[in-house]
């Protein structure tokens, strides 16, 4: 078999242009004698000749193949052998050409058509010989043509390719091919052109993009719990994806978190433009307005339909919004989808989608997409509103339960610095006045946020304030407020399961530290949180190492550790909820400057020192001591018999004409020490010490190294004894018993100039 398949090369108009060897042996004639004859005359025998005709069997199975030259259509007859067996191809591509169910294009190597389909889209006989891209009408024709061209080049076979071309005539919508590029080689390695097929999927498409665009706002939406975030995430998502333009507005009252109106909702009711993505805005965003009555939007609003709604020279209801109608103009918007947020019949907001100037109108397909997505969407809004709502009750419970300021104490002067954070959370202070000239600073922080979180914490504040009314010890105080943490954490833990506080575990930690102003020391004790700060006058400052006891109500029955240090007048403590940042040169100025700046103005700098850290709660104590004068402090070793009781008397009413105070005050306090110092004489153990204490109150101690339980009690007529305590609980503003080690104090409290004004 020769290599050269050609046999005869025929014109359009029937002619035979050229006759191989080969073939002129077959039909037994030379190829000078067969060529310019045309295929009628040499096999039909319609010349008139006397020559039979020859038999076009003659040449054996043929394949008859078209062949654009220039502007000239001629056909190319070749061995059916050398091109395929049995010469079975002609009819495979005829059936291809007549009954695929895809567009198929032959190409020469100039990229023009030599062959389609005949019931193509377009007319067969109106695209030969035209250039394919350019009859596709492909939006981006330079691309797929440089991708033609290489697949001639290097035969590389190109496949589903998608690929879009502009709107035919008749159709609105871009038309969208998957695209396949063989290249057509000879029997002989000749690259003849290319072997195009085009499936139209745009129905196939469109299906795909909005699963694609429902899964991007699954995904991206809702994903923060505040209703402005929602809304600008789904402006996100479906910008470009699914529209052009896109405005949401919401009503205002769900922004606060109220509960959402019912259908119909009133045209009175204003919303408030929350996101925008587009060419031009009729509103700014945050803007907040009302609905004219008789648009789509305010329709949607009357019955939750959502609407699709061309936009034309004779849409009336333009004229009822001006500022929209200039937008809609001023963007070239055709139409547009106008959907509800919705959820259990009550309206959130509405959403309008607009296609503008060469996007696709939409279709009903679209409407549903809209519903769908809106309908996504206004659940997270709603969990957002609910968020809201939840959030703005447990910050007001909060607030109220919270000091609404720190104490006003008169050696030591306090200032907090509360970043709420998202979601706000359970971290509280407290500062509470303490007999002696002691004061208690406590800082809790409750796991959790919310309105139990919130509740929890004024729980535990409550027990605080409690028990420090009972004077007990930093340790102590802190073993009996974890023993009623526990107490809390079983509550909760033996509700139902369904209960979904039964799912959250109640934790918290606390720190307490008291100071003395008397002796200058603070005694620290921690259950959970991070060890204070402490910067002393004219020194650097450090960390406070104090070991930490369990956290409150968890499961560790260790006790809390009690770590007491030196604390001079001048010095300033910081206590946090969270590790504060000591290794910062910028902390430690701040702090030494809040030894002589207002500790307010110290909070604020240290609140713009933290501001890129408000990803939780944060809440710093700070504390700048002053301590007492030692003028302001009387000290007497008393003897150990009831000789002591008129010493005791007398020194105290000596140091009450040093002070100044009045005679009715002065008495009171004689009698105050007269009942301290004999039941401590008859009832403790020496050695016994009487303390005089002024500040905003006078404070008589009495101490002795004995454990026995003073008690009050109401002595009858015919007792002689037993009426000490109750005299001192009668004349005194406030009394109560310290327990130490090694004994305990009896002290008392007056508030000088009480006497003379009664």
């Amino acid at each position: 078999m020769p290599s050269d398949a050609l046999l005869v090369r025929i014109a359009d108009d029937g002619r035979i242009l050229r006759c191989s060897a080969h073939a002129g042996a077959l039909l037994g004639r030379s190829p000078s004698d067969v060529e310019g004859r045309t295929v009628a005359t040499l096999f039909q025998g319609h010349s008139g000749a006397d020559e039979d005709p020859t038999p076009l069997t003659a040449l054996g199975p043929v394949s008859l193949r078209p062949v654009l030259d220039g502007t000239s259509l001629t056909w190319e007859v070749r061995d059916a052998e050398a091109a395929g067996p049995g010469g079975w191809d002609l009819a495979v591509l005829e059936t291809l050409f007549t009954h695929a169910p895809v567009d198929l294009y032959v190409l020469d190597s100039a990229l023009r058509i030599v062959r389609c389909r005949e019931d193509a889209r377009r007319d067969s006989t109106a695209t030969t010989g035209r250039d394919f891209f350019t009859t596709l009408d492909l939006i981006d024709p330079a691309e797929e043509r440089t991708l033609a061209l290489q697949v001639l080049t290097d035969g590389a076979t190109a496949l589903h390719r998608t690929v879009r071309a502009a709107p035919r005539s008749g159709i609105h919508r871009t038309t969208v091919y998957s695209m396949s590029y063989v290249r057509l080689e000879g029997t002989d390695g000749e690259v003849l052109g290319l072997v195009v097929s085009a499936l139209d999927v745009t129905d196939r498409e469109q299906a795909l993009q909005r699963l694609r665009l429902l899964e991007e706002v699954r995904a991206t939406v809702g994903t923060r719990l505040e209703v402005t975030a929602v809304c600008e995430e789904f402006a996100d998502a479906v910008v470009p994806a699914f529209t052009g333009i896109v405005v949401v507005e919401v009503i205002e009252d769900v922004i606060r978190g109220e509960e959402p109106p019912l259908v119909p909702v009133s045209h009175d009711v204003p919303l408030r433009r929350v996101a925008f993505r587009g060419v031009v805005s009729a509103r700014p965003v945050n803007d907040v307005h009302r609905l004219p009555d008789g648009t789509p939007f305010s329709r949607v609003l009357d019955d939750l339909r959502p609407r699709l709604v061309a936009v034309t020279e004779d849409s009336s209801w333009l004229s009822a919004d001006p500022a929209r109608a200039s937008a809609i103009a001023q963007s070239e918007a055709h139409c547009l989808i106008v959907a509800p947020l919705t959820v259990r019949g009550q309206a959130l907001g509405v959403v309008s989608f607009y296609r503008h100037r060469h996007e696709d109108p939409f279709d009903e397909d679209d409407i549903a997409l809209a519903s769908d997505v809106c309908a996504y969407t206004a659940h997270c809004i709603d969990n957002a509103r609910r968020y809201t709502r939840e959030r703005t009750i447990a910050s007001t419970v909060k607030r109220r339960l919270l000091p609404q300021r720190a104490s006003a104490l008169s050696t030591v002067d306090v200032a907090a610095m509360h970043i709420t954070g998202p979601g706000g959370g359970g971290a509280w202070y407290d500062v509470i006045e303490l007999a002696g000239g002691r004061s208690a600073l406590i800082l809790g922080d409750v796991s959790g946020r919310g309105i139990t979180t919130a509740t929890t914490m004024g729980q535990l504040r409550t027990v605080i304030h409690a028990l420090a009314a009972l004077d007990l010890e930093p340790d102590e105080l802190m073993a009996r407020l974890s023993d009623t943490a526990g107490r809390l954490a079983r509550e909760r833990a033996a509700l139902p399961t369904g209960d979904p506080l039964n799912q959250e575990p109640l934790t918290a930690g606390c720190l307490i530290v008291v100071y003395d102003a008397v002796d200058h020391t603070c005694v620290l004790v921690r259950a959970g949180l991070s060890e204070p700060y402490l910067v002393r006058p004219g020194s650097d400052g450090e960390i406070v190492c104090a070991p930490c006891g369990p956290v409150l109500a968890g499961p560790d029955p260790a006790p809390f550790p009690a770590t007491e240090f030196p604390m001079p007048p001048g010095s300033i403590l910081a206590i946090g909820n969270e590790d504060l940042p000591t290794s910062s040169t910028d902390l430690q100025e701040l702090l030494r400057a809040g030894q002589r700046d207002p500790l307010d103005e110290v909070c604020d700098s240290l609140a713009y020192a933290l501001r890129d850290r408000h990803e939780t709660e944060k809440l710093v104590l700070l504390a700048r001591v002053r301590g007492l004068p030692a003028d302001q402090v009387l000290t007497v070793q008393l003897g150990e018999d009831l000789a002591a009781v008129p010493a005791a008397r007398a020194a105290a009413r000596e140091q009450m004409a040093v002070w100044g105070v009045g005679a009715d005050d002065t008495f009171t306090t004689e009698l105050i020490v007269s009942e301290l110092v004999g039941n401590a004489v008859r009832y403790g153990a020496p050695p016994y010490r009487l303390r005089l204490i002024r500040n905003e109150r006078l404070t008589c101690e009495v101490r002795d190294t004995g454990q026995s339980l003073p008690r009050l009690k109401h002595a009858r007529t015919v007792d002689e004894g037993g009426r000490g305590l109750f005299i001192v609980a009668t004349v005194a503003e406030n009394w109560g018993i310290r327990y130490h080690p090694d004994g305990k104090t009896v002290w008392a409290q007056q508030r000088p100039g009480a006497a003379e004004s009664a």
